[in-house]
Formats: structure tokens, sequence, C-alpha cells
């Protein structure tokens, strides 16, 4: 598959996004949309690809969020096009929090805007030492789009997350590891081994098991108690049905390593 704003990449079975518009601090414009929307939706349906990390271009920015000077080339349309970015932009992160595989932000640089939402919508987070995270969209006059006003309470906190979008603050990495936005800060010449290990490592392992983790977590917080152990005790009886369910049993019982297939 070939894009022109998106790098993809293929490492084993880990799938490899980076952003690349680094003269535009790899902001997402309409073209950019639309090919995290076509790529996201190819991924969940390709049963190879077992992980997948979402880096940018560069040394700058992971993503900075909306192309604000498309927004102001043309303001009497900026309605239509914001409905149309969005509506290819928040299919892309509807495919992304479904698929069964785990996504890993592997942040390098700013993360603004519908950039943070992109660390938010993962499911782990790594940073490199000089990123940085804020919301920004209160700043231009507009308000959050890409997941975060339903992600980021749901892992910051109401309280916080308010705060990020009342007052633009800025996050450094060490203030994000803090706030539990991220789960680990490397030194920036590192985050692709990095990111690369633990995409390896997850890859690895029972994937039908994980994507029930990320249904199951997404799920958990609109459900009762009762609801919620019902749906838990569907999924682990579907997962002891699975092939990789009887080989990490067996390989638990005989005290082997497991080979995960992710069937």
């Amino acid at each position: 598959m070939s894009y022109e704003t998106i790098e993809f990449e293929m490492r084993g079975a880990v799938a490899w996004l980076t952003l690349n518009r680094p003269k535009a601090f790899n902001s997402i414009n309409l073209q950019m949309a639309k090919e995290l929307c076509d790529l996201t939706i190819r991924m969940g349906e390709d049963r190879d690809v077992r992980a997948v990390v979402i880096t940018g271009s560069g040394e700058t920015a992971y993503c900075a969020g909306g192309h604000v000077p498309g927004f102001a080339a043309d303001l009497e349309n900026l309605p239509v096009l914001l409905k149309e970015m969005t509506t290819y932009l928040h299919m892309a992160i509807s495919r992304l929090a479904w698929m069964r595989a785990p996504v890993i932000a592997a942040v390098n640089g700013v993360a603004a805007g519908a950039g943070l939402s992109f660390v938010a919508c993962t499911d782990l987070a790594i940073a490199a030492e000089r990123a940085t995270f804020t919301s920004a969209y209160t700043r231009i006059g507009l308000s959050p789009d890409g997941s975060s006003t339903y992600f980021l309470p749901r892992i910051i906190g109401t309280r916080r997350a308010a705060e990020l979008y009342m007052t633009n603050r800025v996050l450094d990495a060490q203030e994000a590891l803090d706030w539990g936005l991220i789960n680990r800060i490397v030194p920036a010449d590192k985050l692709t081994e990095e990111a690369g290990k633990l995409a390896d490592q997850l890859a690895n392992g029972a994937t039908e098991a994980m994507g029930a983790v990320k249904k199951l977590l997404l799920m958990s917080t609109n459900d009762t108690l009762e609801t919620q152990m019902e749906r838990e005790t569907r999924t682990i009886a579907a997962m002891g049905g699975t092939a990789d369910g009887h080989e990490g049993i067996q390989a638990f019982v005989n005290k082997a390593k497991p080979n995960f297939t992710g069937n």
C-alpha cells in the first residue's frame, strides 16, 4: 500500500504508521484523514497485523493536530471541511480502538490537538524525553475532536482533562507520565528501538486475547458491574476455545514457552 501523507511498513507482524508531513509538523489535512481511514480499515481486516506502532516523521512533531493554515485558507467553508475531515479521522480512530491488534503510540515530539487524541486513543504510549503534550483547541476558538473527550477523562480524569482543554497547558514527558497519559519515557535516539521491542513482544502474544482485553476495557465504563461480568464470562469462554488459549494453557502446565499464532 502506498500513501501520500503516511509511510506504511510491515516489519514482521508489526504495522508501522509514520505520519509523514514533517514540514507541516505532521498535521492532519483532509488527505491524511482519508488515508488514515483507508489504512486502518485494511489493517483491521489483515490477520497478519498483530501490533501497530504510530509515530511521526522527523524530530520535532508526533502530530500537531489539524492543519490550521488549511483551515484559514477558506474560513467560509470551514464547517464543511471540519465535518468531512472528522468523518474520516473518527472512523480511523474507531477502527484502531476495535481492531484486535494492540496499538502503540511512539511519541517523538509535539502531540497537540488531534495529535494528543492520537496518543489518548492508543493502547500503550512511549514518549521521547523531548515530547510535549497539549490540547490547543480553545486557543484557536475550536473544541476538541479525534476522540480525546472520550479517552482523556478515562485516562487522566475529568478535572485534568478540563484543565488541558481550557488552559491549553503544555505537559512535558515527565508530567505526561505522572498523569498516566503515557506508559514510559525513553531517550529520543532509543524511541524506535524501544517501541519496536514492545510491539514485537505484543505481536508474539495471544492476539485474540489482547483484542478481547481492548473490547472489555472500552465497554467497562458504560455498563453495570453485572453486565460487565457477564461479558467477561462470555469472553473468557470464547478465548478458551481458541488455538492460542489451548497453547497457552498447555505451555503453562508443561512449563514451556507458548508459541502463539494469533488464532
